[in-house]
């Protein structure tokens, strides 16, 4: 763990201003969430790639390739949508490779507004809106 360098309040008024569409948000979103919690991003803390990486590749359960936005080796799997998409559709897509990822405890999803935390060996989920950062 690092200081945090970026406070609630920036984090959240970036943010919530934010139009950006997924493809040009999501790494600058979760560098963002890093700085805010004081975490490495992933290319501090594995500059391979191998455990903690953007795009990891994956299999997909019925066949195909599929790409996790942000995989932690043992610790989560993350997909962005853009604002205001349907996060149980992201949440869908990451199941169909979470096999492939190892099975990571923790299946999280996110619209840059919203993040929904889902656990892989338990069906229940947290929820919370990027206005509710540090409150």
């Amino acid at each position: 763990m690092t200081q945090p360098t970026l406070t609630p309040q920036d984090f959240v008024a970036k943010w919530r201003q934010s139009t950006l569409k997924e493809s040009a948000g999501a790494q600058e979103h979760f560098i963002d969430l890093c700085q805010l919690v004081g975490h490495r991003t992933p290319a501090e803390e594995d500059p391979t790639g191998q455990s903690f990486t953007f795009e990891a590749g994956a299999s997909k359960a019925r066949g195909g390739q599929g790409w996790a936005d942000v995989w932690y080796k043992g610790r989560f799997a993350w997909e962005y949508k853009g604002k205001h998409k349907d996060l149980d559709a992201a949440y869908q897509q990451l199941l169909q490779y979470r096999e492939a990822l190892l099975n990571p405890p923790l299946l999280v999803v996110s619209d840059m507004e919203r993040i929904v935390i889902h656990t892989n060996f338990n069906p229940c989920h947290f929820s919370a809106g990027v206005t509710e950062i540090g409150t």
